[in-house]
């Protein structure tokens, strides 16, 4: 593997084209009353546009941004963009972390700092990490798939080859959203290599075996799944777009800066510990450096195609089949998906579990400091493998 060096560099003209759309946006009506409830407000989409279109600076998120050192690599046939930060400590751990949709590799930046200079901020040299932040296939900075077959598993294998590529024999993973469906294959597919995996969401394709052999449900287990299915009665519509017919959508969004703000804010409206109030947790500066990224890379269609991938691989264990890497669980109140630890504990050997007092789906953007300190506290007795 041979890693080239990155920096985001996005032409001026594909930022004046950009604003050029922003402001010839075609508008469609919206019912009076609840703002929020048939989907993205009109009202707040409209400021969020124009700060877009009028204020907002790309080239000072782009110089934030290119101050991570940034790289580009041919993993197993396909080029990835990763973010390799070295720790500042006596002997950094290596840790792969992996985001999800509607998130990006940006989304860990505050984490990083937290995690790979942990004195900075009052910490223990000695808990340093290195950090690897790839971003996913088709997302981003890294390459497209062209052909069909890239869902979790391969990715998971491609991590494992860029972290031994990388010089690492033994790392830790960690990841939510999609991120935790890589991290869980990772620690399911190279056990060899993976100390141990981290995860602040459970994959909703995860499905442990319920033979005649396996304990049957709990009341808790029960309940957990009914609240799943009722949530994705009502707020799944989008994957099951994305899981079926992501190409029909992705005109629309590829070709409208608007509509893709409204396809992804409003998910990081209603999943985060926001109440209904999205500006208290992310600025319109975090937003749009976010949405910039999936514009300018044009990476909407293949990322709503990584759905459609796993649909077809789920998380799913034959009887008896258990991951072998000991597993640490940040339990995140705003989470979209709550799991009891016995419905985690069919497949994994919980470690650590903590249920968190605060933040949702988002939690390394929301709430980077209590998840640096799962993080670190997990992996402590993990280094010496």
């Amino acid at each position: 593997m041979q890693a080239t060096p990155f920096q985001i560099s996005i032409p001026d003209s594909e930022l004046d084209a950009l604003a050029q759309r922003l402001r010839h946006t075609r508008w469609p009506d919206q019912y009076a009353g609840d703002a929020w409830a048939l989907g993205t407000d009109i009202a707040w989409l409209r400021e969020l546009v124009h700060y877009w279109a009028t204020t907002f600076d790309w080239r000072a998120a782009e110089q934030r941004l290119n101050q991570q050192p940034q790289f580009t690599a041919r993993i197993n046939g396909l080029r990835i963009h990763y973010v390799h930060r070295r720790g500042n400590g006596p002997q950094p751990y290596p840790l792969i972390l992996t985001h999800g949709w509607p998130g990006s590799f940006i989304e860990f930046l505050p984490l990083i700092d937290l995690l790979c200079d942990p004195a900075s901020t009052g910490g223990d040299p000695a808990d340093a990490f290195d950090v690897v932040v790839p971003s996913l296939p088709g997302f981003g900075f890294s390459e497209r798939p062209a052909e069909p077959g890239v869902a979790a598993a391969q990715t998971a294998d491609m991590w494992a080859e860029l972290m031994r590529c990388l010089g690492y024999a033994h790392f830790g993973a960690q990841g939510g959203d999609f991120g935790a469906f890589v991290s869980a294959e990772l620690a399911r597919r190279h056990p060899q290599q993976v100390d141990g995996v981290h995860l602040n969401y459970l994959p909703g394709s995860y499905e442990p075996s319920l033979d005649a052999s396996a304990p049957p449900l709990t009341d808790d287990e029960r309940a957990f799944l009914d609240a799943k299915n009722a949530w994705a009665a009502l707020e799944a519509g989008y994957s099951h777009v994305h899981a079926t017919k992501p190409q029909t959508a992705a005109y629309a969004l590829n070709d409208s800066p608007t509509g893709l703000a409204a396809w992804i804010v409003e998910k990081f409206r209603s999943w985060s510990d926001c109440d209904g109030d999205i500006e208290r947790v992310f600025s319109k500066d975090e937003l749009l450096t976010n949405l910039s990224l999936y514009w300018h890379t044009q990476t909407i269609s293949s990322s709503m195609r990584f759905y459609w991938e796993n649909r077809l691989q789920p998380l799913r264990f034959a009887a008896g089949e258990r991951v072998k890497p000991p597993l640490g669980f940040a339990r995140f109140p705003k989470e979209i998906s709550r799991p009891p630890q016995s419905w985690v504990r069919r497949v994994f050997d919980i470690a650590q579990w903590s249920d968190m007092p605060r933040g949702g789906h988002f939690a390394a953007l929301e709430q980077p400091a209590l998840l640096a300190e799962e993080i670190r506290r997990f992996f402590r007795g993990l280094r010496q493998r």
